[in-house]
C-alpha cells in the first residue's frame, strides 16, 4: 500500500479523539444517547480543528449497529463502510467546486428517497460559504423540513458569509482553536506509534507553529520526519518551518533595547539571507515581547507563553524591560506587521521599523540658551545658591530687593474691533428698503424655535448664534445683529456651514426663502442711524416737490430756475 500522510492515518474516529473539542463532543454525544439530535448542524472554526472529522463521526454514531450509542464502534459494516467511503448513503460535498444551483436541486430532488444501506441518509457539505446566492435559496426549503431519514451537516471556516436564513435553520458548533498542550501530547502519541526519535522541544515548536491546527501540526511534523536524518532535533523543524530560534530572537532584542541600530539591521539581514521570511520574523519578535510583557505583568502567566520553556536568560531580559517600552514596541512592531502585508518590499519596511524602534522615545527639551554650556554639576550649585537666598529673604523679609517699575500714566483702554470684517453693505440697505414690521414680528416670533433646531443639529453653531437677533427682516432676507464681533466673524466666515443651516431652518420654520446678512452691533446702529437720516431727507424732498404750485414747477421745466422770479 502506498504511503499515507500522517494526518490521514491519524485522523480522530471518535469523539474522544477529538483534541480541544470536548465541549461540543459531549452536547453530541448526549443528543446521540438521548436520540434527541436535529436534522441540520453548522459546524464552524479554523481549519484542521476536527469539523469534518467530527461530521463523519457523528454520520457513523447515528448510523452504527448498535445505536444509541454515544461512540461509533467502527467495528460494524456499516462503520467500516462510512470510514472508507463506500457507503453511498453518506455524501461528502465540496462545496467550493460543486456551488451551483444545479448541484443543489439535485440534492433537493434525491433526498426523500429512503436510504439503501444505512438508517440515516447524511449530507456533509464542506465550505459550505462557497455556496451562491442562488445554491443558498434552493436548500432553503429542504434544510429547514428534511425527510426524516435525512441529516445535513455544514461545514465552514467563513460563518459571516452565510446568511442568517440558513444558519437560523442549524444548530451551531463553533470549533475552537487547540491548545498547544494538546497538539503536543498529540504529536507525542504519534512519533511514539510511528517509531520516530524527536526531541520534545522539537515537538512543542511544531505545536507552537501549528497555530491551533492539529492537521498543520501533523503535516509539519510529517514533512520534518523527512527532512531530518535520525533525532528530529529543534534545527530540523526550524529549516523547514522557517521559523527563527529563540537565541537568534533573543540576540536580536538585545540589540534593539541597545538601541545599537547597526547590529539589530546586520541582525536582520542575516537571517533574511538564510531565507527566512520577514512576517514571519516580525512576527516571532512581536510574540517575544508579547511573552516578555505577561512574564513581568506576573510569572505565573507562564503557561500562557508561545516559549516551550523559560530560561535565566529570558528571566533577565524580562526584568530590565520597562512594560512601557513593551507596549510602545508592540504596538509600533504591529504597525510595521500591517504595512509589510500590503507592499511587495516588506524588508525595507522591516528594516525601518527597526531604526524606528532603536531611536530615543523621550527626547529632553533643551532649557539652556543655545550655545550655553551649564553642565549637571553647576546648575545643582546655582540651585543651591538660590535655595539659600530665599531662605535669607524668608527670614528677612525687609532685606528682599524691591523692583523699581515706572508707572505708565493710566490710559483709557479702547475696545477692541475686527476691521476686518466685510459687511455687506449694500444688500443691507436694500433689505432696509423693503423691510416691514410684519415680516421682523413674523420671524422674531419664531426665533426661539428656530435656534431650537440649529443646537439640535450643531451646537457649535447654536454658540455662535446665542448672542445675536434679526434686527430687520423682508420677504428675501434679514439682517442679523451679533452682540460680538468674533462670533459675527465667524459666522460670516461660515464655518461648519453655519450661514447655510440657518437660512435652511429659517426656510423650513418661515416657509420663506430668506438671505441672512450678520453684521455687528455697533455697526448696525450707525447702519440703522445713517438709513434713517436718509429716509427723512428722502421724505423733505419728496414733500416739498408736493407743495410746489405746478404751474412754476411747469415753469421752470421751460426755461429754467434761474430765469424765474417768483413773487408772491
Amino acid at each position: 500500500m502506498a504511503y499515507q500522510a500522517l494526518y490521514r492515518v491519524y485522523r480522530p474516529q471518535t469523539f474522544h479523539d477529538l483534541a480541544g473539542q470536548q465541549h461540543i463532543a459531549q452536547t453530541l454525544q448526549n443528543a446521540l444517547t438521548k436520540q434527541q439530535f436535529s436534522h441540520a448542524y453548522l459546524f464552524t472554526g479554523p481549519r484542521g480543528t476536527g469539523k469534518t472529522s467530527a461530521a463523519k463521526i457523528f454520520a457513523k454514531a447515528i448510523n452504527c449497529e448498535h445505536a444509541p450509542v454515544a461512540e461509533p464502534c467502527n467495528e460494524c459494516a456499516a462503520c467500516r463502510g462510512i470510514t472508507s467511503g463506500s457507503i453511498a448513503d453518506v455524501i461528502e460535498i465540496d462545496a467550493a467546486s460543486n456551488n451551483g444551483v444545479d448541484e443543489i436541486r439535485d440534492i433537493r430532488d434525491k433526498v426523500k428517497y429512503a436510504p439503501s444501506e444505512v438508517r440515516y441518509k447524511v449530507y456533509i457539505i464542506d465550505e459550505v460559504h462557497m455556496l451562491s446566492t442562488g445554491a443558498f435559496n434552493a436548500l432553503l426549503k429542504t434544510l429547514e423540513e428534511p425527510p426524516e431519514h435525512a441529516v445535513f451537516i455544514l461545514a465552514t471556516t467563513e460563518p459571516q458569509k452565510i446568511p442568517l436564513t440558513i444558519i437560523s435553520r442549524c444548530q451551531q458548533f463553533d470549533f475552537r482553536r487547540i491548545p498547544s498542550s494538546e497538539i503536543f501530547e498529540r504529536l507525542h502519541f504519534v512519533v511514539q506509534n510511528q517509531k520516530i526519535d524527536a526531541e520534545d522541544e522539537a515537538l512543542q515548536l511544531i505545536a507552537k507553529a501549528s497555530e491551533g491546527g492539529l492537521r498543520d501540526a501533523l503535516s509539519v511534523l510529517d514533512q520534518t520526519a523527512a527532512y531530518s536524518e535520525g533525532t528530529m532535533t529543534v534545527q530540523d523543524v526550524l529549516d523547514v518551518t522557517g521559523m527563527v530560534s529563540d537565541q537568534m530572537i533573543r540576540e536580536l532584542i538585545e540589540a534593539l533595547e541597545a538601541s545599537d541600530a547597526a547590529h539589530a539591521v546586520s541582525k536582520t539581514g542575516e537571517l533574511l539571507d538564510q531565507g527566512k521570511d520577514p512576517l514571519r520574523l516580525i512576527e516571532q519578535m512581536i510574540f517575544y515581547y508579547r511573552d516578555l510583557l505577561l512574564y513581568r505583568t506576573s510569572p505565573d502567566l507562564e503557561d500562557l507563553l508561545t516559549r516551550p520553556h523559560i530560561d535565566d536568560a529570558f528571566r533577565e531580559q524580562a526584568k530590565t524591560v520597562a512594560v512601557q517600552r513593551l507596549f510602545h514596541v508592540i504596538s509600533e512592531m504591529n504597525g510595521t506587521f500591517n504595512e509589510m502585508k500590503r507592499t511587495n518590499h516588506p524588508r525595507i519596511l522591516l528594516e525601518m521599523g527597526i531604526v524606528r524602534l532603536c531611536e530615543p522615545e523621550d527626547v529632553p527639551e533643551q532649557t539652556t540658551q543655545p550655545g550655553s554650556t551649564v553642565h549637571n554639576g553647576e546648575l545643582e550649585k546655582r540651585i543651591a545658591l538660590l535655595e539659600q537666598q530665599m531662605k535669607k529673604w524668608s527670614a528677612a523679609p525687609e532685606a528682599m530687593p524691591r523692583l523699581e517699575t515706572q508707572a505708565e500714566p493710566n490710559r483709557p483702554r479702547t475696545p477692541r474691533r475686527n476691521s476686518g470684517l466685510r459687511i455687506a453693505t449694500t444688500q443691507i440697505n436694500h433689505v432696509l428698503d423693503e423691510a416691514t414690521k410684519e415680516e421682523l414680528r413674523e420671524l422674531r416670533s419664531v426665533w426661539a424655535k428656530v435656534m431650537t433646531k440649529v443646537r439640535a443639529e450643531n451646537v457649535a453653531a447654536h454658540a455662535w448664534m446665542l448672542e445675536s437677533q434679526p434686527v430687520a427682516s423682508s420677504t428675501q432676507g434679514f439682517v442679523q445683529a451679533f452682540k460680538y464681533d468674533f462670533h459675527c466673524q465667524m459666522v460670516m466666515e461660515n464655518k461648519n456651514n453655519i450661514m447655510e443651516l440657518v437660512q435652511t431652518i429659517v426656510q423650513d420654520v418661515t416657509k420663506k426663502q430668506k438671505v441672512m446678512y450678520p453684521v455687528p452691533e455697533d455697526t448696525w446702529t450707525k447702519m440703522k442711524n445713517a438709513f434713517i437720516e436718509r429716509s427723512q431727507s428722502t421724505q423733505e424732498e419728496s414733500s416739498e416737490k408736493k407743495e410746489e404750485d405746478p404751474i412754476i414747477a411747469e415753469a421752470k421745466k421751460l426755461v429754467g430756475p434761474d430765469l424765474i422770479d417768483i413773487k408772491d
